[in-house]
């Protein structure tokens, strides 16, 4: 028969098995969709559609597997209210910097606020995508992964700000952006104000910085091989 340290000492082998196997599991969830995601900025058309879809699907289908629940996720109305202040905060930047751009004549913003709309609401729609894809996904999986919530907002905001290369105003900013999104999730758990300021703060870069500057908010391949447009005012693509 087994001594009881011998039963202790294969209870505590099965515990860190465990462990191991469910950080493996940690590791394959977060490197399958992000180097898909990786691939789809640095593929060509038209394989580079068909590698979104399989990123699409295989987040789709990793979310639902290891679906940790509306509240963890943040889809909730509890403290949008007090989160508000963010919104308001990236309303104020970009007010300064539409200002900024107003005065350095960079300013390529629609004529109409239809035309503002159908321009940007895709754009909008991106951003919360995104958010989603930085807070609900990634950042909820390193939390899991690191040894402290500070250390997985880093290497969630890094591995976003990764996904913006080579342009320099982009990672710059999702750098930052990515990091302090993450720490206010942390704190609020609210989705819904983080993806709202993303969008506001996305759309003020796309019309107060000149198109060849950002070369229209591209990243990856579609920055480096990016054609100047003249005369048209262009949403950023994702």
């Amino acid at each position: 028969m087994l001594s009881m340290e011998g039963c202790r000492a294969s209870d505590s082998g099965r515990e860190d098995s465990v462990t191991a196997r469910g950080k493996r599991r940690i590791l394959v969830e977060l490197a399958i969709p992000y180097v898909l995601i990786l691939l789809v900025c640095w593929t060509p058309r038209p394989l580079q559609r068909f590698l979104w879809l399989v990123a699409a699907a295989s987040i789709v289908a990793i979310t639902c597997v290891s679906f940790d629940g509306l509240k963890a996720m943040g889809l909730r109305a509890v403290n949008f209210s007090r989160s508000l202040w963010v919104v308001a905060a990236a309303l104020a930047s970009a007010a300064v910097v539409v200002l900024v751009a107003v005065r350095l004549h960079t300013l390529h913003a629609p004529g109409s606020t239809i035309l503002f709309i159908e321009t940007y609401c895709a754009y909008a729609l991106w951003a919360c995508v995104q958010q989603f894809l930085l807070q609900c996904f990634f950042l909820s999986r390193f939390l899991r992964l690191l040894p402290s919530a500070r250390s997985a907002a880093v290497a969630a905001s890094v591995i976003f700000a990764i996904a913006h290369l080579p342009s320099p105003i982009l990672t710059t900013v999702t750098l930052i952006w990515g990091f302090v999104a993450c720490l206010l999730f942390l704190r609020y758990r609210n989705l819904y104000s983080l993806a709202i300021a993303h969008a506001i703060l996305g759309i003020t870069i796309a019309i107060s910085v000149p198109g060849p500057v950002d070369h229209n908010m591209r990243v990856g391949l579609g920055y480096l091989t990016y054609g100047h447009t003249h005369g048209t005012i262009q949403s950023p693509q994702p």
